[in-house]
């Protein structure tokens, strides 16, 4: 079974997010912010993934750029789960090196496919 570390500081997300993933067969990891999903990263080794991109202090894209700087946690699949819906915002993070990309509100076929495409 494949684990799934999902980030966002609103807490209805995180609830919708892990119901999606849990109907998939997924097991789920929570984090509210991104210091948290940093340190749940290194301690519980995700298969991957899904941050929300918009958060205080540190968002998913300064997520992503830490988990991409160690070597431990490089090929970690990232998603990025975000209300930004222009092309130019999706090839941005793309060169930032997000593996996936998930417009909000999503729905559990978005996500669970996302998913399976970035980590193969």
């Amino acid at each position: 079974m494949k684990t799934i570390l999902i980030v966002d500081d609103l807490q209805s997300e995180l609830d919708l997010m892990a119901t999606y993933l849990t109907k998939a067969g997924y097991k789920i990891i929570l984090a509210t912010n991104g210091e948290e999903a940093l340190a749940k990263t290194l301690e519980k080794k995700p298969d991957a993934i899904v941050t929300d991109w918009m958060m205080p202090k540190m968002g998913g894209l300064d997520i992503c750029r830490k988990l991409k700087k160690n070597p431990e946690t490089a090929e970690i699949p990232v998603i990025a789960c975000t209300a930004k819906n222009r092309d130019v915002d999706r090839l941005w993070a793309k060169k930032q090196g997000v593996s996936g990309y998930v417009t909000k509100p999503c729905t559990q076929e978005q996500l669970v496919s996302a998913l399976q495409e970035a980590m193969g």
